[in-house]
């Protein structure tokens, strides 16, 4: 059964929105967490409508935290488990957009999807399932999960950009040339990665400025 997602917006600074970042959050965090970047991104993109949903499971512990998907070496729950979740919040997320671009009246190459950490590797695992391809897909300090399907299941390769800071300590640096690598050898021509020097498992300044000139550039603005 599919759960509907609670989520944050920030409306287009303009008033009228030609364009949408999807924020998705990482693992204990959830939607307002990550729309506090709509204040520095609105300035320059302001006909872009910012959304923000809530992960689809609480976390237990941690009050108003959120996670797409259980994660075996914190939680204690099985591959099994951390699986079937993993594949019931694809669900959810595909639906929300789904439903989002009708509501919005946007369409998917209107549309960018900006994840961190789990969030991330939530919008590099769904974003090239989808028929209908987005804009393009920002991943910060995230993971490719299940690269080896990648190339099978793909039904769409919108333009990426990796970002990860070289001092994480929660999801290895070595993760960005490793989804790199994946995404080339599955037929993907546009692939970009920012490495944050002295950043650890968060989002840097000039991450955030990389960020904003790639959704720029994806969306025409």
């Amino acid at each position: 059964m599919t759960r509907v997602l609670n989520s944050e917006r920030r409306e287009a600074l303009s008033g009228e929105t030609r364009s949408v970042v999807v924020f998705l959050h990482g693992y204990g965090a959830n939607g307002a967490d990550l729309l506090s970047l709509a204040d520095p991104l609105a300035e320059h993109l302001p006909d872009t409508l910012f959304v923000a949903p809530d992960a689809p499971e609480s976390v237990a512990g941690m009050p108003n935290g959120f996670q797409w998907f259980p994660i075996p070496w914190i939680d204690g729950s099985s591959e099994e488990e951390s699986a079937r979740g993993m594949a019931q919040a694809v669900e959810d997320l595909n639906n929300y957009l789904d439903a989002l671009m009708v509501d919005e009246d946007v369409l998917p190459e209107q549309v960018v999807l900006l994840g961190f950490s789990q969030g991330a590797m939530m919008s590099l695992h769904v974003a090239p399932r989808r028929e209908d391809e987005v804009a393009g897909v920002v991943a910060i300090s995230g993971r490719l999960l299940n690269p080896e399907s990648l190339k099978d299941e793909a039904v769409s390769r919108p333009p990426i950009l990796l970002i990860h800071g070289d001092l994480d300590d929660v999801v290895p640096p070595q993760s960005l040339p490793a989804a790199a690598e994946a995404l080339q050898e599955a037929g993907w021509t546009d692939v970009y990665a920012h490495i944050m020097k002295g950043t650890a498992h968060g989002i840097a300044p000039d991450g955030l400025s990389v960020a904003m000139a790639f959704m720029r550039d994806k969306l025409g603005l």
